[in-house]
């Protein structure tokens, strides 16, 4: 048996409070993890509650901290105030990221713009924070998408910001190589999340044509590979995007 123990490493992960970021916290914090929950901070106080919960849940080693990625001074600073509360920065999952989904026809500048600025930018900004204070040996994992290789109707900015983290991945797995930091990206399948359950029975079905595994993913599939990069068994991989998509042929 080779466990994958991340006592002593602590993880700031963004979008961490729903969805896959909460599977995330769940699996690294399971595998000893002090970890940094980091959520949007919405009006409605929807994501806070959302957070603050999952920590109550998880217990020791675990704590909170509202900041969009859109913005870099505040990434800046979320990723200081870790090191202050926590001692340390070893791991950074650039998670965070949103759906505005239209054709190019129906496609407005503003919804380009929001998914650029939370799915690509956002994770330039985390880096950005983070990189100065992180230990050196540390793990950067960014979530790209089959989105970026498909390039599914309707999904232009999409699919144009998650191709835009998987070559941002490359480059910065060389400017930080000296420092022995990995720079990896996962890119998911359809994963039954709650935005996955919500797929028409349908559209569905036309999907796992395409899966050689005939399911759908599950999120704790997902995080099984982030967890993976996370460690030390992942010490010589760098630069690279892994997929996770059950075999998913691309048309």
């Amino acid at each position: 048996m080779i466990p994958i123990d991340l006592s002593g490493k602590v993880a700031l992960i963004t979008g961490g409070s729903q969805g896959l970021g909460e599977e995330f916290a769940r699996t690294l914090h399971r595998a000893g993890a002090a970890v940094a929950i980091n959520y949007f901070p919405d009006p409605a106080g929807v994501n806070q509650k959302r957070a603050q919960s999952l920590a109550t849940d998880l217990g020791q080693r675990t704590i909170v901290y509202g900041g969009d990625v859109r913005d870099l001074t505040m990434m800046q600073g979320t990723a200081r105030q870790v090191v202050a509360d926590l001692g340390r920065l070893d791991i950074l999952i650039n998670n965070a990221g949103i759906l505005r989904d239209k054709t190019l026809k129906n496609l407005d500048a503003e919804h380009w713009q929001d998914v650029i600025d939370t799915n690509l930018t956002g994770v330039f900004n985390a880096c950005k924070g983070a990189v100065p204070v992180m230990s050196d040996g540390g793990r950067i994992i960014s979530l790209a998408s089959i989105a970026a290789v498909v390039g599914f109707f309707g999904q232009s900015n999409y699919a144009a910001a998650k191709a835009g983290v998987m070559g941002l991945t490359r480059v910065l797995s060389r400017e930080l190589a000296r420092r022995r930091i990995t720079v990896n990206a996962v890119a998911p399948g359809v994963v039954l999340t709650e935005m996955g359950k919500s797929i028409p029975d349908e559209v569905r079905a036309e999907m796992l044509k395409n899966i050689p595994l005939g399911r759908l993913g599950e999120p704790s599939e997902i995080a099984g590979a982030v967890l993976f990069l996370c460690s030390d068994l992942a010490s010589y991989i760098t630069g690279q995007t892994l997929h996770v998509n059950g075999g998913w042929i691309a048309p």
